[in-house]
């Protein structure tokens, strides 16, 4: 089975095979799509991303001067890979706060407790 057969099947089978590189129905995930794309695209590609990112910036706040505890960038080294536990989180508090983003920041900031509060700090 390939990474972009998502269409032929149902989500939560496709789930238990690809648990790493799930692709929700988009059109940049479609039956068009190549593995590589269809991988760019995935959501569990996207929020490691994200989660890289969030690092990324807390590490260049804590250079610049700005009170980021080591702690907290510890526990987000820790938990960058998103798991499928993660995913339904992520999925509940999207319907609470009707914003993806958002939710993930509130997913990761869960299973990085230190960091809660500098995730995405401005």
């Amino acid at each position: 089975m390939e990474a972009y057969e998502i269409y032929q099947t149902p989500l939560s089978r496709y789930l238990t095979i690809y648990p790493f590189n799930f692709c929700l129905l988009t059109l940049l995930c479609d039956s068009y799509a190549s593995k590589e794309m269809a991988h760019l695209f995935s959501t569990a590609h996207r929020s490691r991303t994200w989660r890289e990112l969030w690092l990324t910036l807390a590490i260049a706040e804590k250079e610049l001067g700005l009170p980021i505890p080591d702690e907290a960038i510890e526990q987000m080294k820790n938990n960058l890979d998103f798991t499928l536990e993660q995913f339904d989180i992520a999925e509940k508090e999207q319907v609470k706060r009707l914003h993806e983003v958002m939710s993930h920041i509130h997913t990761f900031g869960q299973v990085a407790p230190a960091a809660a509060g500098i995730i995405q700090y401005v």
